[in-house]
């Protein structure tokens, strides 16, 4: 039996047990009634993640177990965060800030940035968050397409706001943690402001269709987009967090995401205290073995993080594992790329848990499609949707199309999270919309017989070679199966005769350099994979194949770059 047909199981005891009987009964509402102030006098996500807890025995539970590449820690307790989040609350209202005002964090991930994103929420205003790594330009992005009335930063980030500010008529205050200078005068210290506010604080409530957070989307072409969520999100994070990402009470979780990434704001924080979770962060660059020294030390059950990382991981060698006690972990998810098989094989031979990957996008704001703990696992499917989501496999007209036809991949409009607005411009968030009933997620993929579904690529990645259609991810999961192979990046170059032909950009794992010889095994390797037409007609290899910090490999740079094209907007990417 192939290994791509072997199924795996995990045993369920709580959570998501039953997906046929909870899928076909599912509702909403239902979801909705956990949060006992929908029936009151309005909403607040920050209340429900946070506030709440502290009227109960989880107020002097740990919520945000930090530490920093130095090894330095520090522990916040709901109680803690609370009062912390209201001082923050208080700040923003002493300079102005009020419902709907835009507050962007230009931050590491320092416990500030966590405290701020909930004190920016109990006021009524709107966080956007921002990778630490982006220069002027993409902060003048943002900042000016928002309207922006307030920026939290540090001294050394707000150099980059400085090269831009004089475009910036709207941005009235700069908050600055860690400031030990002079300050200017639309400039103010974090701890200064802190230090004399209240901790007493006066909740905002809202409506529950109020705007939450807007997060900039990178573009092929042009600016990125402002995706816009709300409170009523909280509904779908809650309960995908507790049923996907499987969190119990006494579970100690790690989302590896930045802020600055969907994933690291919506399961990065509110999700896991939605369901009073204790979460550990960690500021630092990717090490292996200081990630595999934070899951010992922290006993880490739950963990959250990219293909990309789990690849680097994976090419540190087996041996490094040997050297940790990871055996308080229990569960690990995956998202941001398709997830290749051979990573989840690797996991099961190193960890002993199969990972379970899913999909969803900024734009849907929660997780759509997901494999579960309590259903078997196809390595390099999608999996199912979640419960109240409606997704299918349609075409351009918005037919559905059968079992194994590849097609674009839609969604039913009406969960909770769904993007509510593209901000300031009412005709890209349309074009979402184009096919009537259907919410178009841009990219393809089929669904098999059992309902699982299978990622092909994004609608303009997708590659037609001499009339046969293939999926750049599915080249490169069968590269990274060769054993010199740690990364690979696919894209379709335009050939006069066949129209398009496959070329890979191919990183090699230690101890294997570029050779005519290896690019031949390579080859032979992916025809004997896949099939003939499938095969990568050139190779090119590099250091780095160009990535999000989510994870994702920027096909589109790579395509650029071969063609001598523009790149487009390249504010997301991992390495400038």
């Amino acid at each position: 039996m192939e290994y791509k047909d072997i199924i795996y199981k995990t045993p369920v005891k709580e959570g998501l047990i039953n997906y046929e009987k909870t899928f076909e009964g599912f509702d909403w509402e239902e979801v909705k009634n956990h949060f006992k102030s929908f029936s009151n006098h309005g909403v607040n996500i920050a209340h429900e993640a946070i506030d709440r807890h502290t009227s109960t025995d989880h107020k002097d539970k740990v919520a945000l177990i930090w530490e920093d590449d130095d090894g330095v820690q520090k522990g916040y307790t709901f109680l803690s965060i609370k009062r912390q989040s209201d001082k923050c609350a208080n700040v923003l209202k002493s300079i102005g800030i009020e419902k709907g005002d835009r507050v962007f964090l230009f931050l590491p991930r320092v416990p500030e940035l966590y405290i701020s994103i909930i004190a920016i929420a109990k006021v009524g205003a709107v966080a956007g968050p921002m990778f630490s790594a982006f220069g002027p330009e993409a902060i003048m992005d943002r900042l000016l397409d928002s309207n922006a009335k307030a920026i939290i930063t540090t001294p050394e980030l707000n150099q980059r706001l400085n090269e831009v500010k004089d475009q910036l008529p709207m941005l009235k205050n700069v908050i600055l943690v860690g400031a030990k200078d002079i300050l200017n005068e639309d400039e103010l210290s974090y701890e200064s402001e802190m230090n004399k506010a209240s901790e007493v604080c006066k909740m905002r409530w809202v409506d529950p269709e109020d705007y939450l957070y807007i997060l900039y989307t990178s573009g092929t072409t042009g600016k990125p987009k402002g995706v816009t969520h709300v409170h009523n999100d909280m509904i779908s994070h809650y309960i995908t967090t507790k049923w996907v990402l499987d969190l119990q009470e006494e579970d100690v979780y790690w989302c590896t995401a930045d802020p600055g990434w969907v994933t690291g704001s919506v399961y990065g924080i509110w999700g896991p205290w939605l369901n009073g979770i204790s979460q550990v962060v960690y500021n630092g660059r990717f090490d292996a073995e200081k990630w595999y020294s934070i899951i010992e030390k922290h006993k880490v059950t739950v963990l959250y993080t990219a293909p990309t990382a789990l690849r680097m991981l994976m090419k540190a060698g087996d041996e490094v594992v040997k050297k940790y006690d990871l055996s308080s972990l229990r569960h690990i998810c995956s998202v941001g790329e398709p997830l290749n098989p051979e990573v989840i094989k690797w996991g099961i031979k190193v960890y002993g848990l199969a990972i379970h990957d899913n999909w969803w996008q900024t734009e849907t704001g929660s997780i759509m499609i997901a494999n579960y703990p309590c259903l078997p696992i196809k390595p390099g499917s999608m999996g199912k949707p979640f419960p109240g989501i409606c997704a299918s496999i349609i075409n351009s007209k918005g037919k559905e199309l059968s079992f194994g036809k590849h097609g674009l991949l839609a969604l039913k409009r009406g969960w909770p999270s769904m993007m509510r607005e593209i901000w300031g411009n009412r005709q890209k968030f349309d074009e979402y919309f184009r096919i009537s009933g259907w919410f178009a997620t841009g990219d393809t993929a089929y669904m098999d017989s059992d309902g699982y579904f299978w990622f092909v690529g994004r609608a303009d990645d997708v590659i037609n070679t001499a009339g046969h259609r293939v999926g750049p991810f599915e080249v490169e999961s069968a590269l990274v199966e060769h054993k010199a192979v740690a990364e690979a990046g696919v894209i379709g170059k335009p050939d006069t005769e066949r129209g398009e032909i496959i070329k890979a950009f191919i990183v090699l794992g230690q101890g294997y350099q570029p050779s005519e010889i290896l690019r031949k095994e390579i080859q032979d390797f992916i025809k004997k994979r896949l099939a003939a037409h499938a095969y990568p007609r050139e190779i090119e290899f590099l250091e780095s194949v160009p990535k999000t910090r989510s994870g994702k490999i920027m096909r589109r740079v790579l395509k650029a770059k071969e063609l001598g094209l523009p790149t487009g907007d390249l504010s997301t990417l991992e390495e400038d």
